[in-house]
């Protein structure tokens, strides 16, 4: 098995090896005891799922509303525009 070969089992079969077909399992262990790179590619796999499993990060309550009230009053306060000119003029 090589490194190629395992990234793929991983995509197909996750990264916990115990769940893995022993025909599958077994050479994916062997290649982890020689193969840095395959070492590198799980942990990156693992520390993935662990990410993707957090919970959401909330935006503070009304922080939206802040947001739009912070925009109403800079637009507010902004000199009269010409016709043409944007903002960046």
């Amino acid at each position: 098995m090589d490194v190629t070969e395992f990234e793929e089992l991983i995509d197909r079969l996750g990264e916990d090896l115990s769940l893995w077909p022993d025909d599958r399992r077994l050479p994916a262990e062997e290649l982890l005891k020689r193969s840095s790179a395959a070492q590198a590619l799980l942990e990156e796999m693992r520390a993935l799922r662990q990410a993707l499993a957090a919970p959401p990060v909330r935006a503070p309550a009304g922080l939206a509303d802040r947001i739009a009230a912070a925009a109403k009053m800079k637009s507010d306060t902004a000199e009269p525009r010409t016709e043409g000119e944007t903002a960046g003029s």
